[in-house]
């Protein structure tokens, strides 16, 4: 079907399908819009904001949410597995209570050693003198005593469902790390 444009509303009473077809014939939904928009960011203040150990993995539905954390226990976020689907997810998190003593707050890439993070990692407070880049590693540390509203963006610049790039932009004290 060639491009149609309507002057007038378009309404449906079961939602709209945006697809794609291959050379094969194959159907593809791309989007699908069957409920009504909500352009609010989630805010999610119990998955790692429990007071004690966990450990998640995180799926591209969740894309767009903003986490609390709570740093009172070991924290491991373990990122989508590989998925060339997963280019553009992005996630939040800020810290609500400082990472204790002895704990600390991880982001694991998925294929140890495939993948890496591309950091800007800045010391809230800083100095010029601060480490302010990182582009090797899979794994992003917020090391003990990292402080109440400190900041993780996280979003995935390439995957082909072999390795992946994930650009990590931190905002913390003290400075957060890659390895």
């Amino acid at each position: 079907m060639a491009n149609t444009t309507f002057k007038g509303a378009v309404r449906s009473e079961n939602g709209f399908k945006s697809i794609t077809i291959s050379s094969a014939g194959v159907v593809t939904e791309e989007a699908v819009y069957d409920t009504r928009p909500n352009f609010r960011q989630t805010i999610d203040n119990s998955t790692f904001n429990t007071g004690g150990d966990v450990t998640d993995t995180l799926t591209r539905g969740e894309s767009g949410t903003l986490f609390t954390v709570d740093g009172t226990g070991d924290i491991v976020v373990n990122m989508p597995a590989l998925s060339t689907a997963n280019v553009g997810t992005t996630y939040e998190f800020i810290v609500t209570t400082a990472v204790g003593g002895g704990k600390t707050v991880i982001f694991v890439l998925p294929g140890s050693g495939v993948s890496n993070w591309y950091g800007a990692l800045t010391l809230i407070g800083g100095t010029a003198a601060n480490p302010a880049t990182d582009v090797a590693g899979d794994t992003l540390t917020l090391v003990n005593s990292t402080i109440i509203n400190s900041r993780v963006k996280l979003t995935c610049v390439t995957d082909d469902a072999t390795n992946s790039t994930w650009k990590a932009e931190a905002l913390t004290s003290p400075i957060s790390t890659i390895a």
